[in-house]
């Protein structure tokens, strides 16, 4: 594994990293997964399976690796979380002692749907993140990637993704880490949000977006004006 490093004021270099993403099988962590391989970061795709996550790999080229989640949690030195709202907790929960001062990412929107459309679930500790920060007490747990086109990551005709990531977190250094990790991606803007315990209306906004791109057939993501 290796250390984070800053090169200098704001910048913050990724290139050395492996980043684990849990759920990399499926369409958000995949598509964060071939986007950050070929930015030239190592990426390892987690899942129950090691033999789905090879699978997923290979068909994502050069740059990826598969291993199940214990293997890419001990592996990584950042993670990203990306499995359904059901399985969130159980999965962190079983990974505590790997990821023990590491850098966690929780990208994980608590949304339901009914024939309204989609909602935001209410989640006891407040939000997924504060969830995964009362899980994960000796990791560095941060926030963002909730509104990112999984189509359009997925989409490699695509050249750059015009938009803002929200990056939430109580650790300077790792929401500088989570920021690069945004910009790392050709159009991709990471900008911070917060502290952890406004991570609540981030993911929560993800329903309105949903509606947004239902009713306009549309891929909508978030710019962040006059910064």
């Amino acid at each position: 594994m290796s250390e984070i490093t800053n090169t200098g004021g704001n910048v913050t270099d990724v290139t050395s990293l492996t980043v684990g993403v849990f759920g990399g099988t499926g369409p958000q962590g995949k598509g964060l997964a071939v986007r950050w391989a070929r930015a030239g970061i190592k990426v390892i795709i987690g899942s129950r399976s090691a033999e789905r996550a090879e699978t997923t790999a290979d068909e994502l080229g050069d740059g990826v690796t598969g291993m199940d989640n214990q293997d890419t949690a001990a592996m990584a030195d950042v993670v990203l979380v990306a499995v359904p709202w059901e399985g969130h907790g159980e999965l962190l929960a079983s990974l505590r002692d790997q990821l023990v001062g590491k850098v966690v990412i929780d990208c994980v929107n608590p949304l339901g749907f009914d024939k309204q459309g989609p909602f935001a679930l209410p989640v006891e500790e407040g939000s997924a993140a504060q969830q995964a920060e009362k899980l994960l007490p000796e990791s560095r747990v941060t926030a963002a990637f909730h509104h990112v086109s999984a189509v359009h990551l997925a989409d490699l005709s695509i050249p750059e993704l015009r938009t803002d990531v929200l990056v939430l977190g109580d650790d300077r250094e790792a929401t500088d880490l989570v920021r690069a990790l945004a910009d790392a991606v050709p159009g991709m803007r990471g900008v911070y949000g917060g502290r952890l315990r406004n991570a609540h209306q981030v993911e929560a906004l993800t329903a309105n977006l949903i509606a947004i791109n239902r009713r306009h057939k549309a891929h909508a993501g978030i710019r962040i004006t006059d910064v």
